[in-house]
């Protein structure tokens, strides 16, 4: 029997039969419920109110009685059984900012760039003499025919949608006409060219091409000259998967959950979401350099393996069952028609090679970017991001592992978290005296929120300064009015609301956001802690330790050590890159040298499955503690205790 389900404030009434779930009515309304859990009813955030009528409750993990009583249920975990008043609160919105201050700069040119050489994309001046009853040669054969001599190539081929357009083209342009053609990349065993792109008239430098970086929480994107080589845009956003998980495992279970009206709907969602993210930034990049986006001839795509798969509309199911396979490492070649990309439609699509279920190709192409592979000396490379991948090895071998940090440290998952962008904190101190902080702000505004450099940097003051303690708990005997019991229980005030930018409110970290910071820290120590033992070697012997993600190059390095994210050394062996991943991209889109090499390095990588390896757990669990539960780990942390030493009571001068 049909029910009918109105939702408040929205006055939205949908009719559903018994047991549809609330999420599910609330999407036929076209209303956004947020689930950064991926609708498995663990993180709470879906919650709405039941004013009246007949629902059932599957779960109510993080409600309580009193929340029960007043009517709030999880709408992935409820379901409806009767005709139901529903109001939905004001959803959580991820702050969505494109480049800034912070996240822009001039991107150098990776290494000596000559197009003639490096680029397999070329652009070929063609002039035909029309067909006539004396030649009635083809539109195709008769481009064939004046462009294959200026190729190496002995093969040219054609896409079926460019086909449609050829003859109109031609004719347009009089027969004068500027081919983009590639050779190489497309077919990588028989190399032969590919028509992908057929401009009128003769066009001068103008050959253009995207690297993308698919992270799990943030989307970046380069527009490149390939003429030049330069780096003429970027652009950076939150993934639009956030909305269906916050992690990759939230987000591969969201997509496999199927709906009876199509079992395929929540992939393919999956799949639009990030689409639609890359086209606001392309969208966004070509505006910036006055550039027509179907003039993009070509894009490189790197991300973790989940990742590529959401973006390819894959089934993910199998990266999180054991065995934990991929469907595919190596992806084929396609065009952006085939992706709904908004550049050419029969331009490239290449995404990078990966290697296992949870290292995917932003590691391969970091490892290009970052010259590990050329390392001579023991080198630890790691991308902390959501997911904290590493590597471990030298030109002549490379072991590699993967664990799920979580978001925090790109400010999802952590309340007042949010990206380094304009109003976010990046620096804090906490005075020892009183314990009152002092912080600096991204563009000297009043603060949003705090960045993953600020997160690491607040939960090291804390802990020197007695404010929490190893376990993480908030001390509440503390002499000072910033530590007190909030909505999430208890807390330290950052910033009052009169402080803080308007609509912000107070700005906070609560004993929920150091339990979720101690969890991602803990994933990535134990993580190269487990890679190291696997292979024999100690953590004291790696002479260099390369630190990529997106906001990896503004970690403090005494900060980290101090809480447990990275090893004890010396701070010279530490050098952040920044994002490795698009770096990596970019130098695969410049070179088909650089491009070969990424897929040697894929082919040469020993992937280490540490969910099947015992000694991670327990690895683990022992750094859920700040820094650690054997001090000797951290002997400049030990010391500082030992010397009754606490954090500097004014921000250092840059």
């Amino acid at each position: 029997m049909p029910h009918a389900i109105t939702f408040q404030p929205a006055g939205r009434t949908v009719t559903v039969s018994a047991g549809t779930s609330l999420i599910d009515a609330a999407e036929q309304a076209a209303l956004e419920i947020s689930q950064p859990c991926g609708s498995q009813g663990r993180c709470g955030r879906c919650v709405v109110k039941v004013e009246s009528g007949a629902v059932r409750r599957r779960s109510t993990l993080r409600l309580t009685a009193e929340d029960l009583a007043a009517g709030y249920a999880l709408a992935c975990q409820t379901v409806v059984q009767g005709d139901a008043v529903i109001t939905i609160p004001p959803q959580e919105k991820a702050r969505r900012t494109l480049v800034t201050d912070k996240t822009a700069g001039r991107v150098e040119l990776p290494f000596p760039y000559v197009p003639a050489v490096d680029q397999p994309l070329q652009a070929i001046h063609v002039e035909m003499e029309p067909p006539s009853m004396a030649d009635q040669t083809d539109d195709w054969s008769r481009l064939k025919r004046a462009l294959l001599p200026k190729l190496d190539c002995k093969t040219l081929t054609i896409s079926m949608p460019m086909l449609r357009r050829l003859g109109g083209i031609l004719r347009q342009a009089d027969w004068r006409v500027t081919a983009v053609v590639e050779t190489g990349a497309w077919d990588r065993a028989e190399c032969p060219a590919r028509l992908v792109n057929l401009r009128p008239g003769f066009s001068e430098n103008m050959l253009w091409g995207v690297a993308i970086d698919v992270g799990t929480t943030t989307v970046s994107v380069y527009l490149v000259d390939l003429v030049s080589g330069v780096v003429r845009a970027q652009a950076a956003d939150y993934n639009g998967q956030i909305a269906r998980g916050e992690d990759v495992i939230s987000r591969i279970i969201y997509a496999t959950k199927s709906k009876a009206s199509n079992p395929d709907a929540n992939r393919l969602e999956m799949q639009q979401l990030v689409v639609e993210t890359i086209n606001r930034l392309i969208r966004t990049v070509a505006s910036e350099a006055h550039v027509a986006e179907v003039d993009i001839d070509k894009a490189v795509v790197v991300g973790n393996s989940t990742m590529i798969h959401l973006l390819l509309g894959l089934d993910g199911s199998t990266i999180r069952l054991d065995p934990y396979v991929t469907a595919v490492n190596q992806p084929p070649i396609l065009t952006a028609e085939q992706l709904g990309l908004i550049i050419n439609p029969g331009g490239t699509v290449d995404c990078l090679p990966g290697v296992a279920s949870y290292v995917g190709a932003d590691i391969t192409a970091g490892v290009l970017s970052s010259r590990m592979n050329d390392a001579t000396d023991l080198t630890l490379f790691l991308d902390v991001g959501t997911n904290g991948e590493m590597v471990l090895g030298t030109a002549d071998w490379l072991i590699t592992c993967a664990c799920s940090a979580g978001p925090a440290f790109e400010g999802a998952g952590v309340l007042h978290g949010m990206r380094a962008t304009r109003g976010a904190i990046e620096e804090i101190w906490v005075n020892r005296n009183d314990l009152e902080p002092s912080y600096r702000v991204i563009g000297d505004v009043a603060p949003q929120g705090l960045c993953g450099s600020a997160l690491i940097n607040l939960l090291a003051e804390l802990f020197i300064t007695g404010v929490i303690d190893k376990a993480g708990n908030v001390n509440a005997d503390v002499e000072t009015p910033r530590v007190r019991k909030g909505e999430f229980g208890p807390e330290y005030l950052i910033a009052a609301a009169d402080e803080t930018a308007a609509g912000v409110g107070d700005i906070v970290l609560t004993k929920a956001d150091i339990d979720n910071l101690l969890r991602a820290k803990a994933a990535i120590y134990a993580g190269f802690d487990v890679l190291a033992t696997a292979v024999g070697v100690d953590l004291a012997d790696v002479s260099k330790i390369l630190i990529g993600g997106n906001f990896g190059k503004y970690i403090n390095v005494e900060k980290a050590i101090q809480i447990g994210l990275l090893p004890d050394a010396d701070w010279d062996k530490f050098h952040f890159l920044g994002n490795t991943a698009v770096r990596g991209a970019y130098m695969a889109l410049l070179s088909q040298s650089a491009r070969s090499q990424i897929t040697g390095i894929a082919d040469m990588m020993t992937y280490l499955e540490l969910s099947a390896d015992n000694t991670f757990y327990d690895v683990f669990t022992s750094a859920l503690f700040l820094p650690h539960t054997d001090w000797d780990r951290f002997p400049s942390v030990k010391a500082l205790f030992e010397n009754g030493s606490r954090a500097s009571e004014q921000p250092a001068e840059r």
